[in-house]
């Protein structure tokens, strides 16, 4: 069994919308609310508010606020969840103070269990059932449908969509037996061990020059204040612009899965290296500012982490084997991966040349060439291992067979 998420398209009527966006902006109030009340009653009383306090308020918060009794209580949970879980990750350091959150900039809620929706579909378009609100048509196919467990409403670009998690068994066909390295990059996105190199499609570059355009125009437009709100020009300048970066999102996201079922159907042994891609595309602090926000959107237009991500489930599903080597430990880039030996090289090197047994490829190839040895390697000491135990006990058998024989026939002779 697997938990995968499908996402439909939904068609809601006037009144349905209406209501929907009544709803949306009545749960980023109660967002809202949580975090004042934290805040408020820490600075003042000195005293910690969690997750089951403010959960314990909500039925003396419904009596005083009658329009959330129709939101079902489930769902509010999940908001006071939502800052509970932002808290956290702020205490852990892993993010800012939470803020307050205006109706532009909150998505939408979510169903955390089964109570208040229901999806009438086999996976394959049909209709959405919310209570207090009706049947909402919905457009989309999933790839293997199982038991519905969580929706998410979610109002994106002018549009609503309902994202769904299953309980569903895979039915991915079976990969091919090949191995191959994967090596990632921004001058070739892809480079596998058998030479292969798959090109960068540089969506943000191609479109930037259109956003370029549009942006130019909306600076020459009232945008919004603390003291003014922005005009009607600005709103439909920023409007054309999110559609030109929700439409490359689109075609990244497209790209991606074609590369990684490519890949995947001819290999069932991926290797990739380990990077640490939330520290290459952090912001520079020193004087090269400008060179680094340009490696920084290279490397966030490949998309190297979501592209990993769909290799490595979909080589799972298939029954194949998927292996990140350490890059520290092995350093790829600068081994050769016919006779092993290290040299550093500078990024203005494309080609890797052994100066000890003079082999000559490409460098990224080399590095996955590299990586490919390492994953085997572990294959191979896996399979020795196996092939050890059953040596031995083969030898322990004999052993034991010929002492039979042995004692049998002394019996015999005396």
């Amino acid at each position: 069994m697997a938990t995968k998420r499908i996402t439909f398209r939904l068609y809601p009527s006037k009144i349905q919308a209406d209501k929907m966006h009544y709803w949306r902006r009545l749960h980023k109030d109660l967002y809202n609310a949580c975090i004042e009340h934290r805040k408020t009653s820490y600075k003042k009383f000195k005293k910690s508010v969690d997750y089951f306090d403010q959960q314990n308020c909500l039925p003396e918060f419904k009596e005083c606020w009658s329009e959330y009794k129709e939101l079902g209580s489930h769902a509010l949970q999940d908001t006071v969840k939502r800052v509970d879980f932002a808290f956290k990750r702020f205490f852990k350091l892993k993010s800012g103070y939470p803020k307050f959150k205006s109706s532009r900039h909150y998505k939408g809620w979510t169903y955390p269990c089964i109570s208040g929706w229901k999806a009438c579909t086999n996976g394959k378009n049909g209709y959405l059932k919310i209570s207090n609100l009706g049947n909402l048509k919905m457009r989309g196919q999933a790839r293997d449908w199982g038991k519905p467990k969580t929706c998410t409403i979610m109002f994106k670009q002018g549009k609503w969509y309902a994202s769904i998690t299953v309980d569903c068994v895979p039915s991915r066909y079976q990969t091919d037996t090949g191995a191959i390295g994967l090596d990632f990059g921004t001058h070739h996105a892809i480079a596998d061990s058998n030479s292969n190199v798959i090109e960068n499609p540089r969506f943000v570059k191609f479109a930037q020059t259109k956003i370029n355009k549009i942006a130019k125009t909306s600076r020459r437009k009232r945008s919004p204040t603390r003291s003014g709100k922005p005009s009607r020009r600005w709103k439909k300048t920023n409007k054309a612009v999110a559609k030109i970066q929700s439409k490359v999102a689109r075609q990244r996201q497209d790209w991606q899965h074609k590369v990684s079922t490519q890949i995947v159907s001819c290999n069932s042994l991926v290797a990739t290296e380990k990077l640490n891609l939330k520290g290459m595309t952090r912001k520079s602090k020193g004087k090269k500012k400008r060179q680094k926000s340009g490696l920084n959107r290279s490397l966030l237009d490949v998309g190297i982490g979501n592209l990993k991500d769909l290799i490595k489930y979909k080589v799972t599903e298939a029954g194949g084997f998927y292996v990140e080597v350490p890059t520290t430990k092995v350093k790829p880039s600068q081994t050769c991966p016919n006779c092993g030996h290290q040299k550093k090289k500078t990024l203005a090197e494309r080609v890797h040349h052994c100066e000890k047994c003079d082999y000559q490829c490409d460098r990224d190839v080399a590095a996955a060439m590299v990586m490919l040895n390492y994953a085997r390697g572990m294959e191979r000491a896996s399979t020795d291992g196996d092939e050890l135990t059953s040596t031995g006990v083969r030898k322990l058998q004999a052993s034991d067979s010929n002492e039979a024989s042995e004692t049998a026939s002394s019996a015999e002779g005396g």
